[in-house]
């Protein structure tokens, strides 16, 4: 595939606390630990402190049993073998495509650290978002520019979705796909199913997926939810580190709660309130008292799933992990969390933006020539886009600006000569002038959309073009599902690891 990047800077709509984590700005350093760079590993290996290996590696080797050529799990017990990571919720058949640029992004990232660091061994992992509960969030897919959406009553975490209630949709979809028909059929739950169909497509990579709704796991962190839900701990490190990012510009993405774990067990997912003495389970009559909550985390840890500010807490608890790659809004909330890390004395990983990338089909290719388009002239707004195609393309003046500064000029003069009659004429001259500079702005948007009927044809391909890299108004990744592309080119995902480079922080073109 010919390849074009563009760097990050240049493109629309990144947020400028990432462009200036990126650019290394001084003020944001005491927010994270090191920095987005290769040279950084070392120190972050140094840093990295040791965790219950054991209990990492005895879970996944459960979580694998059912696959037969599962990844390497075992290296996980050995003290020079460390994790990058990336997550994400459980989309249906991976979803949009930027969450496959995520997880090529990670395993990309551990094939150049395996060659900066030969002494260690670095794993890909993908964390399954298994304890969410929005279902109506992931429950659709965009492919060939249709919706395809389950309809389903399920509540309570993702992970734990009855695979069962997926046979419709499976069976609505285009013929070519049995990776995920055989990972959805041979799987009890959304979990099981995830963790087949990933496997299939990146487990010769080394990709190791997690899914840490387990007890054991829980058990390691109980003493965060005995800090959390008992003493409160972790909403003042959050709100003093927000206002450090208020104090200089940025706005704070996440908020931390009085407590930030919810209550989870069977389908049930709410969130933890204290009031009046006692621990509220929110749209239950669930209630514990002080001594009650503390013996269900002694004796059930893995009833407490931790939401977003603690999440990555957890993560890095139990994973030997270096790295996180994630969105920007993902890499913008880690900036909130320092200060929980601080508080445990965990080491923070190196955040990385994963890859951004956009795939340009042929047809598409020959029309942005033949419109003298750029790929960054696609990321204004379409009224902006279209404006300035109108511009470019016209052979006619669009504007009266000559004329409404031809008009001023003249009643002032006008005034001047009225006020030298009486003063009070002044008023009447300014209110003309008024009516007539509003008849010439309405005389320049009819004289606008003239030119755009001249234009109609290439304003339709310029539509067209825009539709087709940013269906339904969003950027092409966060839109398409990656079989769009797939299936018709099984080659695909080799092209992606090719072309993408974890560590160079631009948007990357593919002519696909």
């Amino acid at each position: 595939m010919p390849i074009q990047s563009y760097p990050l800077q240049r493109v629309p709509g990144f947020s400028k606390l990432l462009l200036d984590y990126l650019a290394g700005k001084p003020e944001l350093k005491p927010l994270y630990g090191e920095t987005p760079t290769l040279e950084s590993f070392r120190a972050q290996i140094d840093q990295k402190k040791s965790i219950n290996r054991q209990v990492l590696v005895d879970v996944l080797t459960e979580q694998y049993q059912n696959i037969s050529d599962a990844p390497n799990i075992a290296c996980l017990s050995d003290e020079k073998t460390f994790t990058v990571t990336t997550g994400h919720q459980l989309n249906l058949l991976t979803g949009p495509l930027y969450v496959i640029y995520k997880l090529v992004s990670t395993i990309n990232l551990a094939r150049k650290l395996q060659q900066a660091y030969p002494e260690f061994k670095f794993v890909p992992v993908y964390w399954m978002a298994t304890e969410d509960h929005d279902w109506d969030e992931i429950n659709h897919l965009h492919l060939f520019g249709k919706t395809y959406t389950c309809t389903s009553k399920h509540t309570g975490a993702v992970g734990r979705f009855k695979t069962a209630d997926l046979a419709e949709l499976i069976s609505l979809l285009p013929a070519g796909i049995p990776i995920f028909k055989e990972a959805y059929q041979s799987s009890e739950t959304l979990t099981e199913a995830v963790r087949k169909y990933m496997h299939a497509l990146f487990g010769a990579t080394g990709l190791v997926c997690i899914d840490a709704d387990d007890a054991r796991l829980k058990e390691l962190i109980r003493p965060v939810m005995e800090a959390d839900v008992l003493q409160k701990a972790h909403q003042k490190p959050v709100e003093n580190t927000d206002a450090q990012l208020v104090d200089l510009g940025y706005k704070p993405q996440i908020h931390a709660r009085e407590i930030n774990f919810f209550y989870m067990k069977g389908d049930l997912r709410e969130r933890i309130e204290y009031r009046n003495g006692n621990y509220h389970v929110l749209n239950t009559d669930i209630r514990f008292s002080a001594e009650a909550i503390k013996a269900e985390i002694t004796t059930h840890p893995e009833n407490f799933s931790p939401n977003v500010v603690l999440r990555p807490l957890y993560q890095e608890m139990i994973l030997p992990n270096l790295a996180y790659l994630g969105g920007p809004a993902e890499v913008g909330y880690w900036f909130q969390l320092k200060g929980i890390f601080d508080l445990h004395q965990v080491p923070f990983p190196i955040l990385l933006p994963r890859n951004f990338a956009l795939i340009v089909p042929p047809l598409v290719e020959k029309r942005l020539e033949k419109l003298e388009l750029s790929i960054l002239d696609l990321f204004q707004e379409p009224h902006v886009l279209r404006a300035k195609f109108i511009d470019k393309h016209t052979k006619n003046l669009l504007d009266l600006n000559d004329e409404h500064e031809r008009l001023s000029t003249l009643m002032n003069k006008i005034a001047q000569k009225a006020q030298a009659i009486d003063e009070t004429l002044e008023a009447a001259v300014l209110a003309e002038e008024t009516r007539w500079q509003k008849g010439l702005e309405r005389l320049t948007k009819k004289m606008r959309k003239a030119e755009e009927r001249n234009q109609e044809t290439g304003l339709r391909q310029l539509a067209a073009v825009k539709q087709d890299l940013f269906p339904a108004g969003q950027w092409q990744e966060r839109h398409t599902n990656f079989l769009e592309f797939y299936m018709a080119n099984p080659a695909f995902l080799d092209a992606l690891f090719a072309a993408l480079d974890p560590l160079t922080f631009e948007l990357t073109v593919l002519n696909h």
